[in-house]
């Protein structure tokens, strides 16, 4: 899979984004209504995911600051992790959510969040498996009791080499942390 970086609103992005929302509605009865500015995932205080694999758009997930440092720390939000059912039970998943935490790190961040719902055992499985652990509720849904909510501390960015990443399918350095 060659993930690449992409801005929240291009178009391949919104198609996963659409994906992701159609199964929310499938498992939920609607979309996630969090509200999301386009802006808020773009470099250096953001950043918006898709991998690819065999030249067919399959996977996304995207970081942006959190509006809560955690302890003083911080701390972004994991949003739209999704992967397309064609691709799924293959570890992109696992591997996006790696990538994403390592260039928020890269940026500075020291703390990341996230919330799922009760309906996605297997995205509770993965968040749980990578490290992650309940906190406290936080945003639109943090008093829904059907929204599960983990944080992970992230390791500090003097820690963590560049890696190369696809930018809109140019080979590029990340972005500077």
């Amino acid at each position: 899979m060659r993930l690449e970086i992409r801005r929240y609103d291009d178009p391949v992005a919104q198609r996963l984004v659409a994906e992701v929302q159609a199964e929310y509605v499938q498992r939920y009865g609607g979309p996630d209504r969090t509200p999301v500015d386009p802006a808020e995932f773009a470099p250096p205080k953001g950043l918006f995911l898709v991998g690819v694999l065999a030249g067919l758009p399959v996977v996304c997930g995207g970081w942006r600051v959190h509006e809560q440092a955690v302890g003083g720390a911080p701390t972004v939000e994991i949003k739209r992790m999704y992967v397309a059912a064609v691709a799924r039970r293959r570890g992109l998943a696992r591997r996006v959510l790696a990538e994403l935490e390592h260039t928020a790190a890269r940026a500075g961040n020291r703390y990341a969040v996230l919330n799922t719902g009760d309906r996605q055992p297997e995205a509770i499985a993965l968040y749980e498996s990578a490290g992650y652990h309940a906190v406290s509720g936080f945003g639109t849904y943090r008093d829904s009791p059907s929204t599960r909510f983990y944080g992970k501390p992230l390791p500090p960015a003097i820690d963590i080499p560049a890696r190369r990443l696809s930018v809109e399918g140019t080979s590029q350095r990340q972005p500077p942390g």
